[in-house]
């Protein structure tokens, strides 16, 4: 029901096994027994067969978990369950509807979209029919999603595992397996209005991670929102004398620099890109510019003649109105642009971003979402083009640091009972049951104990361990008066309550309460 510490990610806690329930904690020895039989006994592997025809010994089979990927243990599920509603709120606040799509796709609907990346795409054994992969993200099916049933506009959001054949870096929050939650705007509008939106949301997710508790607050409400635009990026790169056919190599390298130093990127842009040095460095004057406020950077970059003329003037009028825009939407704040950011996927057309987490000295701690515009990807699949934006929450990433700041604030609760129904006195497993039932018909998460005797105290500890607030205790006396006993752990207090008022008691008492740090 409830585990002290958090389990990490990734990795097994120190049984190697789920915590209890809380009717387990409060009587140990009331499991089912069939459940009883499996847990003790698990699964045998089958016996060899010798040359001989005899039964040799039995070879353990191999039991672990895959690399990249990581079972989910009751305590982070819980941390998973609440931040995806907290996420989910957000998404529909802004009027945005789920869907959902197959986690695999014709290969051929994957290939060419991811740039580089594409090598990390997971293709399934041919079994004689279609020729599938697994999807990379949620952005290439959502635009197949578009295409094939031919719409033109929709606000969506899709929250879903998707696969890639990374290297793996499960201490980094890098895995081969995960969750992203996506927010895209579909249709064709007024320009940089979605866009807005959906930094704006972007802003809102954050917000809504910082808010259960100083805490939370201390590792999501320091961020920076990065922005730089395809328009200006490749102005930058035509000015600078990059050839047509190395414009997305160059990105590519350019898109490390939040991991790299400027001298390994250049090497990489001159030494494997086949980049002429010069060129490279007059690429490194403009991405290595430190980031600045839009307003005043793109004051900045209009006063470059050049690259004005090479086309980023659009772009720079796409920049203006946003921060217009975001202004109005009080989301501008924590806005920047940075000319290094580049998003190295291929389907990217306009306005690119990435939220980073900053540190108190305001050194980052990693990107936990990104996203932009791709008006192209839609008519890759349909002689129709629909313009698209959208953005991209890291889930996992950003569960790691809500499950630490969880623990700072008491821990993290494996499922949400709020009541464990205990009685006085032997033979009092069916008024236990009805007390319960009485609860549950109420929306009340309830547990009690199995065992036909229960001893009260020991329900009560077990309830404490677990983290549940609250303990509805009956006897024979309280039968015969028409009452109960209520038990208010936190506030180590405890009064008696008509049993016909025991439904509206339990709920002012349980009001206010949270449970992982959203309310």
């Amino acid at each position: 029901m409830a585990s002290a510490q958090a389990i990490p990610a990734g990795e097994p806690d120190a049984a190697g096994a789920p915590t209890a329930s809380a009717a387990a904690a409060a009587a140990a020895a009331d499991a089912p027994p069939a459940a009883a039989a499996a847990n003790a006994g698990g699964a045998s592997a089958a016996g060899t067969v010798g040359g001989d025809g005899t039964a040799g010994p039995a070879k353990a089979a191999t039991v672990k978990v895959v690399k990249g990927a990581r079972d989910v243990h009751p305590a982070s599920m819980a941390i998973r369950r609440d931040v995806f509603a907290a996420v989910e709120g957000v998404f529909r606040r802004h009027g945005a509807v789920a869907i959902d799509t197959p986690v695999f796709e014709l290969r051929e609907t994957l290939l060419n979209k991811y740039g580089e990346d594409s090598k990390l795409i997971y293709d399934l054994a041919d079994q004689g029919g279609e020729v599938l992969s697994l999807r990379y993200d949620l952005t290439v099916p959502f635009a197949r999603y578009m295409a094939t049933y031919k719409l033109s506009n929709l606000k969506r959001y899709h929250i879903g595992k998707v696969y890639r054949r990374d290297q793996p870096a499960m201490a980094r929050g890098r895995y081969r397996e995960f969750h992203q939650c996506d927010f895209d705007i579909a249709g064709a509008y007024a320009p940089m209005v979605a866009d807005a939106e959906v930094v704006t949301v972007l802003v809102e997710l954050l917000g809504a991670l910082a808010a259960p508790s100083p805490a939370h607050a201390a590792i999501f409400s320091r961020f920076t929102i990065k922005l730089n635009h395809r328009g200006l990026l490749d102005a930058i790169f035509s000015v600078c004398g990059v050839s047509e056919e190395l414009l997305r190599p160059v990105c590519s390298a350019v898109d490390k620099l939040d991991k790299l130093p400027w001298a390994k990127v250049r090497a990489e842009m001159v030494d494997v890109k086949g980049l002429d040095p010069d060129v490279a460095d007059k690429v490194g004057a403009y991405v290595t510019r430190p980031s600045s406020t839009l307003p005043a950077l793109v004051a900045e970059l209009r006063k470059d003649e050049a690259l004005c003329a090479a086309g980023a003037a659009v772009a720079l009028d796409d920049l203006d109105l946003l921060g217009t825009y975001l202004d109005a939407m009080g989301s501008l704040g924590p806005v920047v642009l940075d000319l290094s950011l580049a998003r190295g996927l291929d389907y990217y057309t306009g306005l690119i971003y990435e939220a980073v987490l900053t540190s108190p000295k305001g050194s980052s701690l990693g990107s936990v979402a990104a996203g932009g515009r791709y008006d192209t990807l839609v008519g890759s699949f349909s002689s129709t083009p629909v313009p698209c934006v959208g953005c991209s929450l890291g889930i996992e990433r950003a569960l790691a640091l809500f499950e630490k700041a969880s623990l700072e604030v008491g821990g993290v609760r494996d499922n949400a009972t709020q009541v464990v129904v205990a009685t006085i006195g032997k033979g009092m497993l069916v008024e236990r049951m009805k007390v319960a039932a009485e609860l549950w018909a109420a929306g009340i998460a309830t547990e009690f104990g199995y065992a036909e005797t229960v001893k009260v105290n020991k329900a009560v500890a077990g309830a404490d361990r677990a983290g549940v607030p609250l303990v509805v205790i009956v006897g024979e006396e309280e039968i015969g008066r028409g009452v109960v006993q209520m038990k208010m752990l936190k506030q180590r207090k405890q009064e008696e309550v008509a049993r016909e008022g025991m439904v509206a008691a339990v709920r002012e008492a349980l009001a206010g309460l949270s449970t992982n740090g959203v309310a």
